[in-house]
């Protein structure tokens, strides 16, 4: 969005009053006075970490990797000697069954030989990976010859509000129990709004601060239970974090821990939400590829060949306005359609091509297969 010069001018005796007249009501409240929740001088953060710290785990992973590096010059090549490589990973992770099931990040253990648990106590387990799912970022593991362990408890992420506390526990560089507050910024802050294009998330957006090796790690309601797994970093967005609400965990945690592979139904393109906005300023551009339909609804960019799409007779340029009678608003609510939709099941989707609307029948693929 562009300033006027008036809007820059505001902006600038904004930030001159800010800086040198800081409001005097936000600086007189302590912060100990806000995290303070009884007479008894224990904060809030201190009780739920203790119902959660034992339950959280440090993952500890091996893979060795084959390179082949030039003799002479020690770089890698396409032709030079084969040697083989150690690389070591850390994340962190948290037991959901007494038994010793674990909930962590995808990529905390993607491909990984050799994962080793490490708990509060000291005590060290073999992990074995039960199941993986890179789309949602999830992945189960099994500790043996485990009994009675310590269990996270798990809230219901469906009722988190902004401006709830947020509570981020991990074991980053390998520290035992860190623990960052903040609150919940905000909720369904979509995948690919994140530079996430190859995820399938809603995520929880946070200021709680997700340092290197939090991932897999709980995020915390007020009351110590989980309401998310922190998941992501971004450098360049000035510490805010992001975790995959629980309840997303639970709808596949169980199909993860029996082995088993999660499906993603896929339609196969490329798209961006669409307003009668956006579409009226690509089409009184001269340089515009095409015209473009002045509605709301998604815009088909690309169609992927040998997709669902793609079978269906698809186009780019098409304006996805309904499947199966719900009307669609932006490309977040048609992915969350599209992933509660089913394999093989005939979806109805009503789209906009040269000013005439059409009925395609989709039938979903896996994103898996």
């Amino acid at each position: 969005m562009k300033l006027s010069r008036l809007g820059y001018a505001i902006a600038t005796i904004a930030i001159v009053i800010a800086t040198f007249f800081p409001l005097p009501m936000l600086a007189a409240v302590p912060v100990s006075a806000i995290a303070v929740s009884d007479n008894s001088g224990i904060s809030f953060v201190s009780k739920a970490v203790e119902l959660v710290g034992a339950a959280v785990v440090r993952i500890d992973t091996e893979r060795t990797i084959t390179r082949r590096i030039d003799p002479f010059f020690g770089d890698e090549a396409m032709t030079g000697l084969p040697q083989q490589q150690l690389l070591r990973g850390q994340g962190s992770g948290f037991i959901i069954d007494r038994d010793g099931m674990i909930l962590t990040n995808a990529h905390v253990v993607d491909r990984a030989d050799k994962v080793t648990v490490i708990l509060k106590d000291g005590r060290s387990f073999e992990g074995k990976v039960r199941g993986v799912d890179p789309v949602t970022d999830l992945a189960v593991i099994k500790v043996s010859q485990a009994k009675n362990l310590p269990i996270a408890q798990l809230g219901d992420s469906d009722i988190i509000k902004v401006g709830d506390w947020a509570i981020a526990v991990g074991n980053p560089f390998g520290l035992d129990n860190t623990v960052t507050l903040g609150i919940v910024s905000t909720l369904k802050r979509a995948s690919a709004t994140v530079g996430m294009t190859d995820k399938r998330l809603d995520f929880i957006q946070t200021d709680a601060a997700i340092n290197p090796g939090n991932s897999g790690g709980p995020l915390l309601n007020a009351k110590g239970q989980v309401i998310g797994i922190n998941t992501a970093i971004r450098a360049d967005a000035m510490g805010i974090g992001f975790a995959i609400p629980i309840n997303k965990a639970k709808t596949i945690s169980t199909q993860l821990a029996r082995g088993e592979k999660v499906s993603h139904p896929y339609l196969g393109v490329q798209m961006v939400t669409l307003t009668p906005e956006i579409a009226t300023e690509n089409n009184n551009d001269p340089n515009a590829m095409f015209q473009i339909p002045e509605v709301n609804g998604v815009l088909v960019v690309r169609v992927l060949p040998n997709t669902a799409a793609s079978i269906a007779g698809m186009r780019r340029g098409d304006a996805i306005l309904e499947v199966n009678g719900e009307v669609i608003h932006d490309a977040s609510q048609l992915q969350d359609v599209m992933e509660n939709s089913h394999i093989a099941e005939q979806l109805q989707v009503k789209i906009l091509r040269d000013g005439k609307d059409r009925l395609v029948t989709v039938v979903p693929k896996d994103l898996n297969s």
